[in-house]
């Protein structure tokens, strides 16, 4: 049974509860300003009565004037202190929610990322996040706030003043509850407009950004620039749209108020002249009536900040709550000496007619090199996925043999153990915005650079690098910009090596290379693996030429294994009508073309 989702309202008091501290203490300070606030008219109107009956002059009006500075000056830094206590707690909420965000998505396989656009992840770790922060930092205090200073107000003005005055100024103000109820709806659904439209546009500049070479080369920019402006141009009407309705709370609560000051006036005025009502509280009453414009002002304030974060609470929830996509409760290590195998593996993708594979079995000893190779859409990168556990498999069993001839399920390690393990070097891998050593020793922060350098050197990009006007230091610039396509591989092959993982996965990761390039660096990795027998590598190629000296090569089509066997093998093998292979044809084709 799945526990139901979260509303605003828990999140709020559960951050609430584990923050009491610094809530209590705001709530402290707002009380102590709260009655200072409505002792100050009461105060004017003692000093205006003393004034005119003569009562007070001299030190007695200085004193009673210093009195009302001092509580001015005490409500300046009371205010101040209850923003700083309160806000640091709120931040943290913030803070709290980006770092859930983050480890949410970090934990998540490509399944999940198939779902969720980029940039509507990048909107909900900002406008949303700072929404619902800010419905449980400004709205929690501006409510307690409003609510206590419309008690003690109201309390003055009834029992302090005239209770009559008091109820017949009180008239109007349903009318205003009633509007701040109808304006309260449509904030939401304003603002619920207003942030899947800043996702949209924040998805198109991501796009955009990442793709801007391609959109200048088809001469697309002037469109994409257009299709800017016209997504920018909705997502600016829907946030006009709800602050338009937010500013309607304003002319309600200006409108009552007018409303209930002509009836104070009114009616004070006939109480004045009958000497049920002194002048002095006659005034004290229209100060205090004056200060309900904060308390009216705060509930619509509150309502539109707990609209806007319900808003945004209703976007980011689905994504802080979605399950894990793969499974993570593996604790074992991974065993040394352990021969990896793949038993009659079955997989398909969701959106796909057929299974991208069907009875696939592998097996991959200490030191040994496997090759996939086939025709593209084989399955030769789902079998790499399913090693490392970004899918499972429908059937069958990915597991590590240990030399005592124990067998334990690829799914009993954590993932990060098997991580560790394995270095994948993708056809397009990602490098960040950094220097060329950072992005080599991503995995290892604490190599030095003979290391770095050495690992550069198997890839055959250390020359490369040392071409570059700050060598190792040369700051690639986002996605590795700056590079060439075979360099940015061969820096990601120093990565993975650099990493001393136990496998070593090339999917394709030497196809932006020459093949005078491509024989060095499989000739230093042969040399390494020699050097260390623990050390596995499995190569995915489209040319024959990176697996010839496998210890294993299979071909894969449409998902199953239709050959496999050494490269001398392979290249005598014949159908069943007597045909050559598909590995021998290609071997044949691609020398025939390396000759033209």
């Amino acid at each position: 049974m799945t526990a139901s989702p979260q509303t605003l309202a828990q999140l709020v008091l559960g951050f609430v509860r584990r923050h009491a501290r610094a809530y209590a203490l705001a709530a402290l300070m707002l009380l102590v300003i709260a009655v200072m606030t409505v002792w100050i008219p009461r105060q004017v109107g003692h000093v205006i009565d003393g004034l005119a009956q003569h009562r007070l002059a001299g030190k007695g009006l200085l004193l009673e004037l210093g009195k009302l500075v001092l509580a001015g000056a005490c409500v300046y830094l009371l205010r101040a202190g209850w923003r700083l206590t309160l806000f640091a707690a709120s931040y943290q909420l913030g803070r709290d929610l980006r770092t859930r965000l983050y480890r949410q998505m970090t934990l998540q396989g490509p399944r999940f990322f198939q779902r969720q656009r980029t940039g509507d992840l990048m909107a909900l770790a900002t406008n949303d996040v700072d929404a619902v922060e800010m419905a449980v930092g400004e709205a929690m205090l501006a409510a307690f706030d409003g609510s206590l200073t419309l008690l003690l107000v109201l309390g003055m003005m009834l029992l302090g003043v005239d209770w009559r005055l008091a109820l017949a100024s009180l008239v109007p103000f349903p009318l205003m509850a009633l509007s701040f109820w109808y304006v309260s709806e449509q904030v939401h659904q304003a603002w619920k407009a207003s942030l899947e439209r800043f996702s949209t546009l924040n998805q198109h500049v991501q796009d955009s950004l990442s793709g801007v070479r391609t959109l200048r080369a088809l001469g697309l920019a002037e469109r994409s620039a257009a299709q800017f402006s016209a997504l920018a141009d909705h997502a600016g009407e829907a946030a006009y749209q709800a602050q338009r309705w937010e500013a309607a709370y304003e002319p309600a609560v200006g409108m009552t108020l007018g409303l209930a000051m002509v009836i104070a006036l009114g009616m004070g005025g006939w109480l004045v002249s009958r000497h049920e009502l002194s002048i002095g509280q006659l005034t004290s009453f229209t100060m205090y009536l004056g200060q309900l414009i904060w308390p009216m002002f705060a509930a619509g304030w509150v309502l539109s900040l707990l609209e806007r974060g319900r808003a945004g609470w209703g976007r980011l929830q689905p994504v802080l709550d979605a399950p894990a996509t793969l499974a993570d409760s593996g604790q074992a290590e991974w065993p040394p000496g352990a021969t990896l195998h793949m038993k009659q593996v079955d997989f398909g993708y969701p959106e796909a007619a057929q299974p991208a594979l069907h009875e696939i079995s592998l097996a991959l000893a200490p030191g040994q090199t496997l090759g996939l190779v086939g025709p593209t859409g084989a399955g030769k990168s789902t079998v790499l996925n399913l090693l490392l556990r970004q899918f499972e498999p429908e059937a069958g069993q990915i597991s590590l043999d240990a030399a005592a001839g124990t067998a334990r399920p690829l799914t009993d390690l954590s993932l990060a153990a098997l991580r560790r393990r394995i270095a994948w070097v993708p056809q397009e891998p990602f490098l960040f915005s950094a220097s060329i050593a950072d992005n080599i020793a991503l995995a290892r922060p604490e190599a030095t650079r003979e290391q770095v350098m050495e690992a550069a050197r198997l890839a055959d990009v250390h020359d490369d690098v040392m071409g570059l006007p700050q060598g190792y230091d040369t700051l690639v610039g986002e996605r590795g910009v700056s590079l060439s396509g075979g360099q940015r591989q061969r820096v990601a092959i120093a990565r993975a090596l650099l990493s001393e993982a136990s496998i070593l996965l090339l999917d394709d990761a030497l196809s932006a290379v020459d093949t005078g390039t491509e024989t060095r660096i499989l000739g230093h990795l042969r040399e390494l693996r020699q050097a260390d027998r623990n050390r596995s590598l499995i190569v995915v190629s489209h040319r024959l030429s990176a697996v010839m000296d496998a210890d294993h090569i299979v071909v894969l089509r449409k998902g199953r294994i239709c050959e496999q066997g050494r490269h001398d093998a392979l290249l005598a093998h014949v159908d069943a009508h007597g045909h050559a292979g598909w590995y021998a044809t290609q071997w044949r084709y691609q020398q025939l073309e390396m000759t033209l």
